[in-house]
């Protein structure tokens, strides 16, 4: 069994490629650094990410799939499941040997668990966007924190950036222990002690909310409350459009 160990980016991914066909030896088995190796290997190449490699890799990708397939590789690449980095390596393999490449051909296993991975981190960054809420700080910033199950907030940023140019935020994943703040102008990524307070809850202190926040609050929730039909209440309907998993960090849900 032939393992590659890579640094979990997706130019190492690539570059991991570039190795592979420069060395005549596929992976079997495809291992971020800091897992643990699988027990019948009997050879490990460590991939040293190359942007030159990963560059000639993704150029060669590209000119065989189209931009909604390129959208699916990189989209679902950030699904993190350790499982399927292998299956991303064989599909990209695959569409480089392929004369026209091979996205639509859907008798490929890989080819299906790719579209499947795709759907999903991409429903879960649409989530984000639906179910993020934001509370103002005393300093003006608006504050908002989720824990997604894919590493999504990357694709959510530019949204918000876009929809929100004018106003200065920090988006963060509590999960990943780090968020992005755009200050008006550019988007840095930034990493804060999880021990803070409004990172383990989610929730501004009063201290920290701006005055006028605690009362958009409430009317959020009044107006929630107003809008609902008590006769045609379906709480099953609800968790399936709304995941409970989300509720923690919802202003209409809490208070």
């Amino acid at each position: 069994m032939v393992t590659f160990v890579y640094d979990g980016t997706f130019e190492g991914l690539l570059t991991a490629i570039f190795d592979a066909y420069f060395r005549r030896s596929f992976p079997d088995e495809l291992v971020r650094i800091g897992e643990v190796l699988p027990m019948f290997s009997d050879e490990v190449h460590d991939v040293v990410t190359d942007d030159a490699k990963s560059s000639r890799v993704w150029n060669a990708v590209t000119k065989k799939l189209s931009k909604g397939a390129v959208s699916a590789v990189t989209t679902s690449f950030l699904c993190e499941v350790k499982e399927y980095d292998i299956t991303l390596f064989r599909f990209l393999c695959k569409t480089i040997n392929s004369p026209a490449g091979i996205e639509t051909d859907f008798s490929d296993q890989d080819v299906i668990e790719v579209l499947k991975m795709y759907r999903r981190v991409n429903g879960e960054a649409h989530r984000v966007l639906q179910f993020m809420r934001l509370q103002k700080a005393a300093d003006g910033t608006y504050f908002g924190l989720m824990e997604p199950i894919y590493n999504v907030m990357p694709m959510a940023v530019s949204h918000f950036v876009d929809r929100f140019s004018t106003m200065s935020f920090l988006l963060y994943d509590k999960r990943r222990g780090f968020g992005f703040y755009y200050d008006g102008n550019n988007v840095t990524r930034v990493t804060m002690p999880d021990t803070l307070q409004h990172i383990v809850t989610g929730k501004l202190s009063k201290e920290m909310m701006d005055s006028d926040e605690m009362l958009f609050q409430k009317l959020w929730r009044t107006y929630f409350k107003a809008i609902a039909i008590k006769e045609r209440s379906n709480p099953r309907k609800q968790r399936q459009d709304m995941p409970v998993r989300f509720w923690k960090y919802m202003t209409e849900k809490n208070g």
